[in-house]
């Protein structure tokens, strides 16, 4: 989840992804204002961690409900998915997977 306030009028704006570790993330919300403060309480409640990046959340906004990332901000949204990993104190799958292939 990325959030983050928008150059215009101070609007926050917040854009939920899921990862599934099989293709490239999917947006599964997203939303301006009061929507985007909804989003990102309900996201913490279900103890999703939230990252707070202005670029970003503006970039994913302008992508459509169940749209995969694009190429191009595919490092900004790694850096965001190593940042929760970090923070849960896991390791992704994928990862863990490819190790025990070495």
């Amino acid at each position: 989840m990325s959030r983050g306030q928008s150059a215009d009028v101070g609007e926050k704006k917040a854009v939920a992804l899921l990862y599934e570790q099989v293709r490239a993330p999917i947006v599964t919300a997203k939303g301006r204002g009061a929507f985007a403060e909804e989003i990102i309480a309900t996201a913490k409640r279900h103890g999703v961690h939230v990252a707070e990046d202005p670029v970003l959340a503006e970039t994913l906004s302008y992508l459509q409900l169940n749209e995969e990332i694009p190429e191009d901000v595919y490092v900004a949204v790694a850096t965001v998915l190593s940042w929760a990993y970090w923070v849960k104190g896991e390791i992704p799958q994928v990862i863990t997977e490819r190790g025990a292939d070495l």
